[in-house]
């Protein structure tokens, strides 16, 4: 059986009700809650946007479910706060790890999501308890952005080591990105110092994929990269588009290409992750479509 948020309504009928009461505190209703009693339930719930409200209500769905004795499996497309699986600074939360511990606490027995940012292979992983089936979108990326290319050949490229597994099936390389120092007055993140390619790309039709385009700051290095070593044509793609501080329309003035996935609707999720969900579902869970 399946529970549909209403926040996955572009690709799915939901069939639970989420609301909000006048304080702001989320309410969430699962109408014919008893037809789920010990049943193994899959709730598809985006975390993205509003990635604290959208947890508290996942964490309502799980307690609700839970009283019913369901066994519970959640899939999340994409999964907020997977950046910093390790602590940076003192005093901080490795909140990757705290994320994965509550839901495995609140009853999920596995998590399905896509392209998750700490882990470096598509398949089963384990992380803080936590059984996670990790769906790759690097081979739909690469599909559509031959369509940019318009049949030209093109090399593809991983931006850093980190996301060098998207292309790894793709016969991919990847670029080195340089950082900076921590900074111990700032949240704990280093800014890029520079980005290096130690093969050949002069010439070249270049598509550089990564898992998430975020601020852009990684992109914009790779085409600003691009640019210098005289590339043909360059486009950049990513499972995850959350594209702040207006970075499409600076890396737009470096490419016409860039797009993303509609695990986090914009107008730059040109690939649905709809088929991959229900062709896992037809493996995974075949009773549910």
């Amino acid at each position: 059986m399946q529970i549909i948020s209403p926040n996955f309504s572009d690709l799915f009928t939901p069939n639970i009700e989420i609301g909000r009461f006048p304080d702001g505190d989320s309410h969430v209703r699962i109408p014919q809650i008893k037809n789920y009693q010990g049943k193994e339930v899959f709730v598809f719930h985006r975390l993205y946007p509003k990635q604290n409200s959208s947890l508290v209500e996942l964490f309502l769905i799980l307690e609700s479910l839970n009283e019913e004795g369901s066994a519970v499996n959640v899939v999340i497309p994409y999964l907020p706060y997977a950046r910093q699986d390790k602590k940076k600074l003192d005093g901080e939360v490795a909140s990757a790890i705290a994320l994965c511990g509550i839901l495995k606490k609140m009853g999920c027995e596995k998590l399905y999501t896509l392209d998750c940012h700490f882990l470096n292979a598509a398949g089963a992983a384990e992380f803080a308890g936590l059984p996670i089936e990790n769906i790759s979108m690097g081979a739909e990326l690469v599909a559509h952005a031959a369509k940019f290319f318009g049949g030209e050949e093109f090399e593809i490229v991983a931006p850093d080591a980190g996301a060098s597994y998207l292309v790894k099936d793709q016969g991919g390389k990847a670029f080195k990105k340089i950082r900076k120092e921590y900074n111990g007055d700032k949240i704990g993140y280093r800014n890029i110092e520079s980005m290096e390619v130690d093969f050949d790309i002069k010439g070249k039709n270049i598509f550089i994929l990564d898992d998430m385009i975020s601020t852009g700051s990684t992109m914009l290095k790779a085409l600003e990269m691009c640019r210098e070593a005289g590339v043909k044509k360059v486009c950049v793609g990513a499972t995850h588009g959350l594209f702040l501080y207006n970075c499409v329309d600076k890396m737009k003035k470096l490419t016409d290409c860039v797009f993303s996935t509609d695990s986090i609707v914009s107008p730059q999720a040109e690939v649905s992750i709809k088929q991959k969900l229900e062709n896992l579902g037809k493996e995974e869970f075949p009773k549910l479509f």
